[in-house]
């Protein structure tokens, strides 16, 4: 099965050198590029790729903006949109993860990263560029409001180790290995902590542990 990649950059040198990497991958293909954020909703509800790559800053409308339009709370019907960032633009990774997005990468990630990112977005799963989650950890457990809301009813200790998990970036598989339990029971706890918690994707999984410091940086 090949995945099929939107790209939303105002740089036409970086949207080359993304399609050059991804279709450089036997499984991904590069459907449409969109050079901001008006276009890249446009073309995204049009063509409904498998994964949208969207840059955070662009023109008419950011990458957040770009995010909450396809994958935010009130869409019913969302795509999968991983959100490009740098070291500097960690406010608006947090916002975008808010807005439903299914990871972020940073754009030196490298590509193996950025492929596996695509796939892993495919997959339903999040990846999190590492050294991103940290410094967005410590960030957030330094400056963390009062906790925003509490889940409907309490998380279970395995799913709060399930849910800093996520938080860290980790997917199912990693958190089966981490835990000592099987690919399904970390799916069957997912499910339950997204009916719990009131969230459709790992990404808000992931802001709301950050959001009521439930997730610390290691």
């Amino acid at each position: 099965m090949t995945i099929s990649v939107l790209l939303a950059d105002d740089q036409a040198m970086v949207r080359k050198g993304l399609r050059f990497i991804l279709e450089d991958q036997p499984d991904i293909t590069v459907v449409a590029e969109a050079a901001d954020g008006a276009e890249a909703i446009a073309l995204a509800r049009r063509l409904r790729p498998d994964v949208c790559l969207v840059d955070i800053r662009m023109p008419r409308l950011d990458g957040v903006e770009v995010t909450r339009a396809l994958a935010g709370p009130g869409v019913p019907d969302p795509l999968r949109v991983i959100v490009v960032t740098t070291f500097d633009l960690d406010e608006y990774v947090y916002g975008a993860l808010r807005g439903g997005a299914a990871g972020f990468v940073l754009k030196d990630a490298g590509p193996a990263l950025l492929a596996e990112a695509v796939r892993a977005a495919h997959a339903g799963d999040v990846l999190v560029s590492p050294s991103v989650t940290v410094r967005l950890l410590r960030h957030l457990t330094a400056t963390a409001p009062p906790p925003s809301r509490a889940p409907a009813r309490p998380l279970s200790e395995r799913e709060t180790e399930v849910v800093r998990a996520v938080a860290r970036g980790r997917t199912n598989q990693e958190i089966a290995a981490e835990l000592f339990i099987s690919l399904s029971t970390v799916k069957s706890h997912l499910s339950g902590i997204q009916a719990k918690l009131g969230v459709r994707n790992r990404g808000q999984i992931a802001a709301w542990a950050w959001e009521n410091g439930v997730a610390r940086p290691r």
